[in-house]
């Protein structure tokens, strides 16, 4: 299984953008093959070192992620989040 985790920080004319961000973001379930499950929710915290929305994927494999990066599901949602998104970090591991 790989969980791929993402957090995103918004630019700032966007900061209330995050709820579409998400909504789109779990659009996705239950369309991808291999997409096991997905999560996505805000920031409560608003500290300095938050950033806004994050996102957690689980996936069957590395082939299965692979094909989420490019599925024509996956592709406009990314889309959308590069034009709201001003930066973001993720990382990727096997359980």
């Amino acid at each position: 299984m790989i969980v791929h985790v993402v957090m995103y920080k918004l630019k700032d004319d966007c900061k209330d953008k995050a709820d579409e961000l998400i909504s789109k973001f779990l659009s996705m379930k239950g369309r991808i093959e291999g997409l096991v499950d997905i999560r996505s929710g805000k920031d409560f915290k608003k500290e300095g070192r938050s950033y806004d929305v994050a996102l957690i994927c689980e996936i069957e494999d590395r082939e299965e992620f692979e094909k989420y990066a490019s599925h024509p599901v996956h592709l406009p949602v990314l889309a959308y989040a590069k034009t709201v998104v001003e930066r973001s970090h993720s990382v990727d591991f096997e359980l």
